[in-house]
């Protein structure tokens, strides 16, 4: 049988053990110090060392100073030849921390001699991991050393000093106290952080110095390109106006290094018309500057020039030849109607396309901007090319005629020659709605592009003193689509006087100011501003400023500040001045002028300016201007990828807690955010508005979803849509938006972008800003506006639109395919030795598309490109160094 178990008993104690006593934090004088109790767990080698570093020691507190220099070099070499882990401190430091203060109190007592610099240089270094937080010691002795280099001290040392130069900079500009010995000890030490691959450091410490104007001389051919790349992925992180002296000190290293493409793209960014014309004009090789005048074309930015060939590149006169050449590529020339957009068999309709609920006029009218829209470029389409007497036309009404005719430029956008043959027998038409249409078209065809006989001022300006209002809105309208970004000062000058007429409607001044503002986007003319800030002061009266148009006048003004930031203060100020004097939209013109003013900068206080808007819950009459505050925040951040995803946060809050007129802004804000760049979640947040029982809140979401997919063909988007047209099937409003956006997201047959942004999104085009902004302040009121007779402002987008193409030419601007790697760009800022740029790539042909965040590369070195960055149109030249297959040169 087996045994029983036997009880056992445990003693436990009642009391719980004693703690240790914690011993002071003073006696543990410092991190690493050594305990005496365990000292036997040190290695025979680490014990051998610490008796050394004891003897030298006590050999510096002897009275024998011919002994101090031996001891003292021995120090030194061992705190240099130390090796540590990620994690540990270097043994010699380790054991020298309990005397750090003897080592002091010696130093003290010595008297002034190169031994006494000596051991101030090892106290620096020792100062690094036993001095007292916020006392400097390390650069207090470094100022006393021996002044040698402190790159020989290692590179945790050099990091630390920085650090600690940075604080003392700090302090002294608090003071107004001399920071010249500071300024000359960064100076030393920044050749150091170059040298190792260590740019950021030498970036940062110059920059909180602000002496970045000395960076330049210390960079060279090795390290120029992660310099120049940190400083200007700063700019948008760095307060101004930091901003302007890094890309300034970008500029100067890339002349320096001869890259006049690199320090081309930074002019342009800075808007700084000296440097750009020095840059193109210094420029010594001939295929370079025709490269420079692609990038100027793209930007809109005119230079005189007596180069023929430049001037036509500059013109962007072989824009449509490129977009054709790149269509045919894609297999896109192919016309589609509306209805292969619509898809309307895939429709679980309540009503339908052709249903007796649906006004069909406004069908039709919706019908013209789809068609427009999805040929935008292509030069042919089934509606009104295909038919020589233009009957699509008279299936649209009054104002729908002048959409429909108005739609041939669209049609045929960038093509001068060819559009004017085919719009001008519109002209002689006996309907004035036609002939406005004509004429708009004509200022359609030639936004972008310019022509060296001017057609678009000889066919219009005619126009401007018409009796007609339709005719002359379409002259003004047509001269502000053509001459867009271009600052000419002979069209200001016609149109100035009609924008400051107090005899004349206020839509067409409105209008016309509108017109000024696209011509002399961002160039501050004063007197454009002085004469129309001076009507609006002296010759309106109240009731004025109630026409649904006039919002158009303050919105002419604000683009006249684009990218001005602080510049615009002045005009602001007048504003309020005008809200006081019981002006209803002076609000919200001085809400517009300060958002634009500070349009992609992301600046923090500008955004934080138009929330403060958004804060006070008033009567719906008097809160207009909140609307157009939280397009503001959509202006500002947009651009910045972390400012846009604060804005997006922000947005969220004020749908949830906002008064109407804040949730009617927050869709079409979203939109301008996500132009063209369909992210999933955006998509489903204005899935869920498109519902909203606020109808105005659907509209624009509806609106906003088009704006988000603009010119991608997103399959998902364009479910969504036609889901929506199904649902909304017996609203004849919300289905014109519908059909509205199913074009624009099918918008040049999927090879468009409206994003104002490009390069690489390093630069914002003031044009494209103009068409986004006019559009969707349309949409504000979109009842009295977009939905009555100023369907034809839809347009504008396209002054926002182009090719999404990344476009090779050969040395002799040929068009010519070569091997190119498309993948999602990869942020490479700041690290070390040469990581790849794009990730997941795919091999294609030139011409290629490019998505909102995919990038470029070419396959094979055989070729270089000569551009900053691989986006639209790029001339190569053939790599001398290259050897390819079998040794082929």
């Amino acid at each position: 049988m087996p045994k029983e178990p036997v009880a056992q008993t445990i003693a436990v104690p009642a009391e719980d053990p004693e703690h240790k006593e914690k011993k002071d934090p003073e006696e543990l004088k410092a991190v690493g110090s050594v305990d005496k109790d365990n000292e036997e767990d040190l290695s025979e080698e680490d014990r051998q060392l610490k008796e050394e570093l004891e003897l030298l020691l006590e050999r510096l507190k002897e009275d024998k100073s011919d002994l101090h220099r031996p001891a003292l070099e021995a120090l030194r070499t061992s705190i240099r030849t130390a090796t540590s882990s990620m994690t540990a401190v270097p043994k010699p430091l380790k054991f020298l921390g309990p005397h750090y203060q003897s080592l002091i109190d010696i130093y003290s007592s010595w008297v002034e001699s190169d031994n006494k610099r000596f051991l101030a240089d090892i106290l620096s270094v020792l100062s690094m991991t036993y001095g007292e937080d916020g006392k400097r010691d390390s650069l207090k002795y470094r100022y006393v050393g021996s002044s040698e280099p402190a790159g020989s001290w290692g590179h945790e040392y050099v990091r630390h000093l920085a650090g600690e130069l940075i604080a003392e900079y700090t302090a002294q500009t608090e003071v107004d106290g001399d920071t010249e010995n500071t300024l000359k000890q960064a100076i030393e030490i920044v050749p150091f952080f170059l040298k190792h691959n260590a740019e950021p450091d030498a970036v940062d410490l110059m920059l909180e110095l602000e002496a970045l104007d000395q960076l330049p001389q210390f960079v060279d051919k090795d390290n120029y390109q992660r310099v120049c790349l940190y400083l200007t992925s700063c700019v948008n992180y760095v307060a101004p106006p930091d901003d302007v002296s890094c890309l300034r000190a970008a500029h100067t290293i890339y002349r320096a290094q001869n890259q006049y493409a690199q320090a081309l793209l930074i002019s342009l960014r800075m808007r700084n018309t000296e440097l750009i014309e020095s840059d193109f004009n210094d420029c010594p090789d001939p295929l370079i500057k025709k490269q420079l005048a692609y990038m100027l074309a793209r930007q809109q930015v005119m230079i005189e020039t007596s180069d023929e060939e430049i001037q036509d590149i500059l013109n962007n006169s072989k824009l449509s030849e490129y977009f054709l050449a790149l269509a045919r590529d894609l297999d896109v020339m192919e016309p589609k109607t509306p209805e292969d957009i619509y898809k309307s068999h895939l429709e679980h309709s309540r009503g339908g396309f052709g249903s007796t609920n649906v006004d069909s006029a406004k069908q039709n009218l919706a019908s013209t901007f789809v068609n427009a829209f999805v040929n935008a470029g292509f030069g042919s389409d089934k509606l009104m090319t295909a038919s020589e007497d233009g009957n699509w036309i008279y299936k649209n009404k009054e104002h729908g005629m002048m959409s429909a005719t108005a739609s041939l430029g669209a049609i045929l956008l960038w093509d001068v020659e060819i559009g004017l043959t085919q719009i001008d027998k519109y002209l002689y038409s006996q309907e004035d709605h036609i002939k406005a249409g004509a004429l708009l078209a004509i200022g359609i065809v030639n936004s972008g592009v310019r022509n060296e006989s001017d057609p678009a001022l000889a066919l219009l300006s005619e126009y401007l003193e018409s009796k007609t209002q339709s005719l002359k809105i379409a002259a003004i309208m047509g001269l502000g689509f053509a001459y867009s970004g271009s600052g000419r000062e002979d069209i200001t000058e016609l149109l100035l006087p009609i924008a400051t007429d107090p005899g004349t409607s206020m839509e067409i001044v409105s209008l016309a100011s509108l017109a000024l503002g696209m011509i002399n986007v961002g160039r501050m003319p004063g007197e454009v501003i002085s004469q129309t800030v001076n009507s609006m002061l002296m010759d309106r009266q109240e009731g004025d400023w109630k026409d649904p148009y006039a919002i158009f006048y303050g919105l002419g003004m604000a683009f006249l500040h684009l990218g001005v930031q602080s510049d615009s203060e002045a005009t602001t100020q007048v504003m309020d001045v005008a809200d006081q004097s019981q002006n209803p939209l002076a609000k919200s013109f001085g809400v517009l002028i300060d958002a634009i003013a500070y349009a992609g900068t992301g600046n923090v206080l500008a955004i934080q300016r138009m929330l403060r808007y958004c804060t006070d819950h008033l009567e719906e009459s008097e809160a207009r201007f909140q609307g157009f505050a939280v397009l503001g925040i959509a202006v500002i951040a947009m651009g910045e990828e972390i400012g846009s995803a604060m804005a997006m946060k922000s947005l969220d809050h004020l749908m949830h807690y906002g008064e109407a007129p804040i949730r009617r802004a927050v869709p079409l804000a979203l939109g301008l955010l996500c132009a063209s760049n369909p992210l999933v979640n955006v998509l489903d947040v204005l899935s869920k508005y498109s519902h909203d029982s606020d109808q105005d809140v659907s509209l624009n979401a509806i609106f906003a979803m088009g704006l988000v997919g603009c010119g991608t063909n997103n399959a998902r988007l364009g479910q969504m849509l036609r889901q929506l047209a199904a649902y909304y099937a017996k609203e004849p409003n919300h289905l014109f938006v519908v059909r509205v956006a199913q074009g624009m997201v099918h918008m040049g047959k999927g090879t468009v972008s409206v994003s104002p942004f490009h390069s690489e999104r390093f630069l914002m085009s003031p044009t494209g800003v103009v068409g986004l902004m006019t559009v969707l302040v349309a949409f504000m009121d979109s009842k009295n506006l977009i939905l009555n007779r100023a369907h034809y402002l839809l347009y504008t987008l396209l002054i926002s639109s182009y090719p999404r193409f990344f476009f090779t030419l050969s040395p002799e601007l040929q068009p010519f395919p070569t091997t190119v790697r498309v993948g999602q760009a990869v942020d490479t800022v700041g690290q070390a030795g040469k990581p790849k740029t794009i990730t997941g790539f795919q091999t294609h042909m030139t011409p290629v598309l490019l998505a909102y965040s995919e990038r470029a590369e070419l396959a094979t070195e055989e070729w270089k490109t000569l551009s900053a960055v691989n986006e639209g149109v790029v001339v190569c030249r053939r790599n001398e160094a290259w050897e390819g297959e079998e040794g082929e040169k």
